[in-house]
């Protein structure tokens, strides 16, 4: 948006079906700009099938998708000639070297990234490497302060962990945590799921080819393990 909005482009916001509420709120803040022309964007809540047009219009010049891989492949496979921009998914990974300055400092920064909004972001810490040499200091210190962090009703401004954005998404979550516990993983904090709500679970040593640690959980699961500090390359690939 801000970009279009930048370059002088008119655009149509689509926000994703289960969560309009935060571009309808950004489409009446930009209303009120009295420096934006009228028709300079449109927000249009619509089924998925219903904005297929945005995807194949050729008045289109440009497509951006923020989302899944199946469904952003297949929209830039429809896009015709139009540019297309795509960001897909994410799985990011934080290292926690011996040199860090302030340790409690860095606990509290990866929390946030893993847990903020109950994970559900493209850049959520999803996979957590430690140094060895600071490992248990550090391990210890994550699940005491993640293990309090409150849950419930996100309109508190003291809850932290709030609910996921479907059930259906829930019970996919608490089956990856199963998973990754059948194969080896042990739950350090959480792990268990009640309704919408998944508590925020920190999985040590999660074999590599398990969901919580290869695929996007977009959801407040970390995977934690140490690694040898006199050889940081054996974790640039991971």
């Amino acid at each position: 948006v801000a970009p279009a909005i930048a370059a002088g482009c008119p655009f149509v916001l689509k926000p994703a079906s289960k969560t309009p509420l935060g571009a309808l709120i950004l489409g009446d803040i930009l209303s009120k700009d009295p420096l934006l022309p009228e028709g300079a964007f449109s927000i249009l809540p619509c089924t998925r099938d219903a904005a297929d047009l945005l995807t194949t219009d050729e008045r289109f010049k440009l497509l951006t998708f923020t989302g899944s891989p199946s469904v952003g492949w297949k929209m830039k496979s429809r896009a015709g000639k139009k540019k297309v921009v795509l960001e897909l998914g994410g799985n990011a990974a934080c290292v926690v070297d011996e040199l860090v300055p302030n340790l409690e400092a860095v606990v509290s920064q990866v929390i946030h990234g893993a847990f903020y909004q109950s994970g559900q972001s493209c850049i959520s810490v999803q996979r957590l490497f430690v140094n060895d040499s600071i490992y248990d200091v550090f391990r210890s210190a994550l699940v005491e302060q993640v293990s309090a962090l409150k849950a419930g009703d996100p309109s508190d401004p003291e809850v932290f962990i709030g609910p996921v954005i479907s059930e259906k998404d829930a019970q996919r979550m608490a089956d990856w945590i199963e998973e990754a516990v059948s194969e080896g993983g042990k739950v350090l904090c959480g792990g268990k799921r009640d309704g919408v709500m998944v508590e925020a679970t920190i999985i040590e040593n999660v074999p590599h080819m398990c969901k919580a640690f290869s695929e996007e959980v977009f959801g407040p699961v970390l995977c934690i393990e140490k690694y040898n500090g006199s050889d940081f390359r054996s974790i640039i690939d991971l």
